[in-house]
């Protein structure tokens, strides 16, 4: 069963204009609303989210990376900043909750993830939802989860106390795919590099075959300048653990994850967003996930063991509110 509360919530709006995108840099929620209902749609392609086992076993490593004891399954689970729901809904689908909810600022998002969720046969309901007033009542969660969600909050700590409001005493929550401050510097640095040559070298002589329309590049730079908007903080593991005990959160804890794989990943995702996506084949999809996940053996095996844990790219954090 999936369900969808829509309290007056605002229609998704598939596109945004020049004059949006505009407005959106002077407001950080609008821009928020806009880009994720701009990317809604395509989110999923164009950042190799699936739903099998692929993405099952990535989301639930996530899980025991930070967890590796943890007893299951939870009753029922929250998203926050679902975005297409590739968080919980993979992490149900793997035993970890056996009801769920997603939230999310933009409802082209909402409406896609219970999509999702429905498609997959999940019993799952979606509000929109600003995160730093989340609209459900106290103590109604065993397990509040998120990607890469926190660094687009204005105020985190706000955010992180809602989210203790509406666990169950004893409640805990996860957040990953969270920037560390070193590791979006280099993945921003290699991202621009990767575009930039692209898109000048698919100008000339026979990779011009290579090169997508200009308006769909116009139209990738419009989502790039909201990105920059939507994209409000970095953090280290202390900064996370900080933010989470100053919330009221107890039994807290950070990790960290992806350095060679980040370097990697990020070129990768941009010179597939600048170039047709006929001109990709099986072949490099194989490559693609292949490299990923021998950089990550590199990252788990040698790296970890040698790098100080702020200059991994991910940052991930959980805590638990504390019993009555």
């Amino acid at each position: 069963m999936t369900t969808i509360d829509n309290n007056n919530d605002p229609a998704p709006n598939p596109h945004a204009t020049a004059e949006q995108v505009e407005a959106a840099l002077k407001d950080t929620k609008l821009a928020q609303v806009l880009y994720h209902d701009w990317e809604a749609e395509t989110y999923d392609e164009k950042w190799s989210i699936s739903f099998d086992e692929r993405c099952i076993d990535y989301a639930r490593g996530r899980l025991d990376l930070i967890l590796p004891d943890v007893d299951l399954p939870y009753g029922r689970a929250m998203e926050l900043g679902c975005g297409t729901g590739f968080f919980l809904l993979n992490l149900m689908q793997s035993g970890v909750a056996e009801k769920g909810s997603v939230t999310d600022l933009s409802p082209g998002m909402v409406k896609v993830a219970l999509r999702n969720a429905e498609n997959l046969g999940l019993d799952v309901d979606g509000r929109v939802a600003d995160a730093e007033s989340i609209p459900y009542d106290d103590d109604t969660f065993d397990l509040v989860v998120g990607h890469a969600v926190l660094h687009h909050i204005p105020d985190v700590e706000k955010s992180l106390r809602e989210v203790l409001r509406v666990l169950k005493p004893g409640g805990r929550f996860v957040f990953a795919g969270e920037p560390s401050t070193y590791g979006d510097f280099y993945a921003r640095w290699m991202s621009r590099a990767t575009w930039w040559a692209t898109t000048n070298i698919t100008k000339f002589g026979p990779l011009k075959s290579w090169r997508r329309p200009q308006e769909e590049l116009d139209e990738s730079s419009r989502a790039a300048a909201l990105e920059a908007v939507v994209d409000i903080h970095t953090f280290s593991p202390e900064d996370l653990e900080r933010l989470a005990s100053s919330a009221g959160a107890v039994d807290v804890r950070s990790s960290s994850e992806e350095l060679a794989a980040a370097m990697l990943g990020w070129p990768v995702r941009t010179f597939e967003a600048a170039v047709p996506p006929e001109k990709l084949s099986w072949g490099w999809a194989r490559f693609a996930f292949g490299g990923w996940k021998r950089m990550t053996w590199l990252d788990d095996n040698v790296l970890r063991k040698i790098v100080p844990p702020e200059f991994f790219y991910n940052v991930l954090i959980t805590g638990v509110k504390p019993e009555k």
